[in-house]
């Protein structure tokens, strides 16, 4: 069933969140933008200052003028699985997943029956005996999800299930998440790009409190139109008013005001609001002016240099750009330094923002 919010939170969220029947969708964006406020509205832990939250048929939280309503968490059919396992420490783990079952009315060998099924289902059930103790990290999130999935949710909420997993604990888990999500309502909030590529059907972008951005997760990460989502997918991004042959550069910072030109989408419409995007590795540093062939140079600054996959990532506000070691010890780089950032106008792509 349809899971629809419209919530204001003051100063924390102000967004209208929508999730199908069998959807996974990945809720992306900076620290502060009010992914966890989200999650918390729609686990039924924080109550709105208005709008309302419907599961299908079913209204959860409604404050519009004279309407109120309000389901408590644990009426809801919302299922919520924190970063951390959060297991009862005195039980076995079998008792762990039977918990919800168990608490719903069924007798205890039927809550058993359900938990060894569930614990199956996320290869955990050799874990049955143990204590929440004699788990390793990635042991006890299995369990936690088998424990959630136990409550048999009509939505499932996933609060950075990766995050306190080490290199080796995550990608296991992301393997299971996959299969045990397929056909399931879910919202995973996640800073892994990995997470929304593999687990998610649609991206949902916060930024300060509001939806930025959101639409199938291969056609955000590829035609990104806010910061965050650029910077996931590993991308330069400019935002502007589209011309006929590019991009004029709006904003603050030294490219403001400028010309880049690029190849058009086909959708990006002249005097319209459009971005330009361009990888890292398709720029050149110079630290004059450049002469020669028609390319773009932006003025900028050097903000930091960091290494990355073997060479020098040259960071210039929310700019970057790529070169070799060599390249950089050639030119003597270094934060505060005024440099060029040069790109052919064919590896800039401009869309329709």
């Amino acid at each position: 069933m349809t899971f629809r919010m419209t919530a204001r939170v003051h100063g924390r969220l102000e967004a209208r969140f929508t999730v199908a029947p069998g959807e996974t969708v990945a809720v992306l964006g900076p620290n502060g933008a009010g992914k966890s406020t989200l999650l918390a509205v729609a686990a039924g832990l924080l109550k709105p200052d208005a709008g309302s939250v419907r599961l299908g048929d079913k209204v959860l939280f409604e404050r519009d003028g004279g309407k109120h309503g309000w389901v408590p968490p644990h009426l809801r059919g919302v299922a919520l699985l924190a970063q951390e396992p959060l297991l009862f420490p005195h039980l076995s783990v079998l008792d762990n997943v039977a918990f919800a079952p168990r608490s719903a009315g069924q007798r205890r060998a039927t809550s058993r029956e359900t938990a060894r099924r569930w614990l199956a289902e996320v290869d955990a059930l050799d874990l049955a005996g143990r204590r929440p103790g004699q788990l390793s990290g990635g042991q006890a999130q299995r369990v936690a999800v088998a424990r959630a999935l136990a409550a048999e949710p009509e939505l499932l909420l996933l609060d950075e299930p990766m995050a306190a997993l080490d290199i080796h604990a995550a990608p296991q888990l992301r393997r299971m998440l996959k299969r045990v999500l397929a056909g399931r309502s879910a919202v995973i909030v996640t800073h892994d790009v990995l997470d929304a590529l593999l687990l998610a059907d649609r991206i949902v972008v916060l930024e300060k409190g509001r939806i930025v951005e959101e639409g199938p997760v291969r056609e955000v990460l590829g035609r990104p139109r806010s910061a965050f989502a650029a910077g996931l997918a590993g991308l330069n991004l400019l935002a502007g008013t589209v011309t006929a042959g590019g991009l004029l550069v709006s904003g603050p910072g030294d490219a403001g005001g400028q010309a880049v030109s690029g190849t058009s989408d086909g959708e990006a419409l002249a005097g319209e609001p459009g971005v330009a995007a361009f990888p890292p590795s398709a720029v050149s540093v110079f630290p004059e002016l450049p002469h020669g062939s028609p390319r773009n140079c932006l003025p900028v600054v050097i903000t930091d240099l960091e290494p990355h996959a073997g060479g020098i990532r040259v960071r210039a506000g929310e700019l970057a750009a790529d070169i070799t070691p060599a390249a950089s010890a050639e030119l003597g780089l270094e934060p505060g330094m005024a440099v060029y950032f040069v790109v052919k106008s064919a590896e800039v792509q401009v869309y329709a923002a």
